[in-house]
């Protein structure tokens, strides 16, 4: 293992942040159950699977117990949040614009909150990275697969994955530059969503791939 030595965030600044990110990444979730029309339970289905599908993915990797079983009241939160959006989605102008704008607000408190396991976990930067990656998108990822939505993470040229990596790459670097955890997991936080404002609002984009015309008589690919 790399020896990281970086500094360890609190253990409350933690907390904070896995409560926040499935507070609005189970709104989110709800949000895409009401443009699928789902029920109550149905609701409540996808917003638990959002707000803490990132968290239990980055634990299993880690080989420690999902989040939300040590502490069950985060299911509690994101059952709630359900039930707020069950009743008050059809009070949104957009609920798709909304929901873009949420995520993007959950993206940069996932970001951290999974560097942050990392970092008490003492891992070395490469997993951080990873870590910061993997509990920001894999819950909206699975939220949009599950409701047969197009995958914000995969949406043509637009800043997703590339705002979780930024926003983990300047926790490290200020880390290595011995920076206190919470300077640490504000830059992550700032970074990520600053990134993915800028591709909501301002049009930042990612050259895509574009397949070139097939040469006159060169064989078919």
């Amino acid at each position: 293992m790399i020896a990281p030595g970086f500094p360890l965030p609190a253990e409350a600044l933690l907390s904070a942040l896995d409560y926040g990110s499935v507070a609005i990444f189970a709104l989110t979730g709800a949000l895409v159950a009401s443009r699928s029309q789902l029920d109550i339970v149905g609701f409540i289905f996808i917003a638990c699977l959002t707000a803490v599908g990132g968290g239990t993915v980055r634990d299993v990797i880690l080989s420690r117990p999902p989040v939300w079983i040590g502490d069950p009241a985060l299911l509690a939160v994101a059952t709630g949040a359900a039930v707020v959006v069950f009743f008050g989605a059809h009070r949104l102008e957009s609920r798709y614009r909304a929901l873009e704008w949420l995520d993007a607000f959950a993206l940069a408190v996932a970001v951290p909150a999974g560097v942050g396991v990392a970092l008490a976990e003492g891992l070395g930067w490469p997993v951080i990275l990873v870590m910061g990656m993997v509990t920001g998108c894999m819950g909206g990822l699975l939220r949009d697969v599950v409701c047969n939505e197009v995958p914000l993470v995969l949406k043509q040229g637009e800043l997703y994955v590339t705002c979780a990596f930024c926003g983990a790459g300047a926790a490290v670097l200020l880390g290595l530059a011995g920076a206190a955890g919470w300077q640490m997991l504000l830059a992550c936080a700032v970074v990520t969503l600053v990134l993915r404002a800028g591709s909501l609002g301002l049009g930042w984009r990612l050259p895509v791939y574009k397949a070139r015309p097939p040469r006159p008589g060169s064989p078919k690919r």
